[in-house]
């Protein structure tokens, strides 16, 4: 498999190749980067509270099973986001990117329609290290249909892809309009997508809006369907939604600010998104502090305590549906 990296360079505006095993791979449009200028209309309260900002998130995509055709039109609109709200992007789908150096470096990792086993046993226990000292992690949709046999993940996303009906119309109904993923969302919010059904309810986590079942066929959870959901794990953050299958979603304005306020959530912030980029012209990416990481896997640093090992859970596959 082609490994993917995509990164939006800050200082050149536009990505212009993705790394392949034998060299660069022809791009045929890019990610936009954020801009060199900040608003001209920043508030002190912003320019004082810059350092705690959201400044840069990994967009991982990588599928070990069924791949979305909207993971392209996802990476381009994160990357608007990007561009629109002052924060550095990179998008990969190496696994190799998942070091302490590299975590360290973003506030927020998000999975962009992931697929089945897409990390091996020491790139999860160093995610899971960063996950618990402060990391951010928002799942999009198929990020549901990953890591079945890795029981951390199975606490990050919340709940596992069981199946789905039709691509149709659905009403969700939003719960919180006060969080940050939600609050610019109406009640009733009318949309189409892909309407997974989940193998159990998430008991563990806050749920911010459901699916209205009545509204739609196909759903196994009737009246008590999820659709977004968020929780912490000690220090950290974890949002999921259950849009993203279709090209569309990632065009969608309210999707859009729906997913802005999820990553703004998750890198820390109980506040409503600013309308625009605040960031100081040519600031550079930096993280929230966070507890050093060790690179090294063997041997972690003596600030953690080591997770505890992977643990194969017996779950059986992902029932019905073609695609996911």
């Amino acid at each position: 498999m082609i490994e993917l990296l995509f990164t939006i360079i800050l200082s050149t505006g536009f990505a212009t190749s993705f790394e392949g095993p034998t060299g660069p791979l022809a791009v045929d449009s890019a990610v936009a980067a954020p801009p060199a200028a900040a608003s001209a209309q920043q508030s002190s309260s912003d320019e004082a509270n810059s350092d705690t900002r959201l400044q840069s998130i990994l967009v991982f995509s990588r599928t070990a099973g069924f791949r979305h055709g909207s993971i392209k039109p996802g990476q381009k609109a994160l990357g608007v986001l990007g561009q629109k709200f002052g924060f550095h992007v990179e998008v990969t789908e190496d696994p190799a990117r998942f070091t302490a150096t590299e975590l360290q470096k973003h506030q927020v990792v998000v999975f962009l329609n992931t697929t089945q086993d897409v990390l091996a046993a020491p790139q999860e226990q160093l995610f899971e290290q960063w996950i618990r000292s402060g990391g951010g992690y928002v799942g999009i949709h198929a990020a549901a249909d990953t890591e079945y046999q890795w029981s951390f993940y199975g606490q990050l996303v919340g709940a596992y892809f069981s199946g789905h009906p039709r691509v149709q119309p659905a009403l969700i109904e939003v719960k919180n309009q006060q969080h940050p993923a939600t609050a610019h969302l109406p009640k009733k919010w009318t949309r189409t997508d892909e309407w997974y059904n989940f193998k159990e309810f998430p008991e563990h986590v806050e749920v911010l809006a459901y699916l209205d079942t009545d509204s739609y066929q196909g759903s196994t959870m009737k009246g008590k369907h999820p659709a977004i959901w968020c929780h912490e794990i000690d220090q950290g953050r974890a949002l999921y939604t259950v849009g993203g299958h279709t090209d569309q979603s990632f065009s969608e304005p309210l999707f859009l600010r729906h997913l802005h306020g999820a990553i703004w959530w998750a890198a820390g912030h109980d506040t409503t998104p600013p309308a625009n980029s605040a960031a100081p012209a040519n600031s550079k990416p930096k993280p929230k502090p966070q507890k050093k990481i060790d690179d090294q896997t063997t041997e972690h640093s003596t600030q953690y305590t080591s997770p505890p090992p992977k643990a194969k859970i017996q779950r059986s596959p992902p029932a019905v549906g073609a695609t996911r």
